[in-house]
């Protein structure tokens, strides 16, 4: 009987330890529940704005390419614009050197000649 009185004793003195350690994993369970749906719930906002930046970025490249291809486009004809340039102006001071050499020096071609030097195109 003294074993039954000693183990009666021991739940006894061992039942409020047992009803705190049931407590505590129910709390735990709990709080592991609302880390989880927390977490979830970053997750996915982490993951719109991942989405949203990604759209960004590649609306950005998208206008990045227009823009280098404009600018490909533009060099080009700029090229073009510049090889006439120089082409009309080496024209011109053929032209007004035939026109001093029929006038024979005269003044006004002479200033015409001044005024293609000034514009050192």
């Amino acid at each position: 009987m003294a074993a039954s009185e000693t183990k009666t004793k021991l739940e006894d003195v061992l039942k409020p330890f047992y009803q705190r350690a049931s407590e505590a994993e129910d709390r735990l369970s709990r709080l592991e529940a609302s880390v989880a749906s927390n977490r979830d719930a970053g997750s996915e906002e982490h993951l719109k704005t991942i989405s949203e930046l990604q759209a960004k970025l590649e609306g950005a490249n998208a206008e990045l390419a227009l823009e280098r291809e404009k600018a490909k486009k533009l060099a080009v004809e700029n090229g073009k614009l510049q090889y006439r340039v120089i082409h009309l102006v080496h024209a011109i001071r053929e032209g007004d050197a035939k026109l001093e050499s029929l006038k024979g020096g005269s003044e006004a071609s002479a200033e015409a000649v001044s005024k293609l030097e000034n514009l050192r195109l």
